[in-house]
């Protein structure tokens, strides 16, 4: 589950990367910048869904400050 995680967060950050990349060489000459802030967008949110669950079926466990 760590791995995946991982994989995920990595490819968040090169999809940023990438829409930077696609910010420089473009000038808004295209839309690929567009596309790659909504691929981060939706691999953001698929992260958080997918750790919602991951704590849910009891696949992570929270860390921290013990509640009660």
């Amino acid at each position: 589950m760590k791995v995946l995680i991982v994989i995920l967060f990595l490819a968040i950050v090169a999809s940023l990367g990438s829409a930077l990349i696609f910010l420089m060489q473009d000038r808004g000459g295209s839309s690929r910048m567009a596309w790659a802030l909504t691929w981060r967008v939706g691999l953001s949110i698929a992260l958080f869904l997918l750790l919602l669950l991951a704590h849910a079926l009891g696949w992570i466990n929270a860390t921290g400050v013990p509640v009660g």
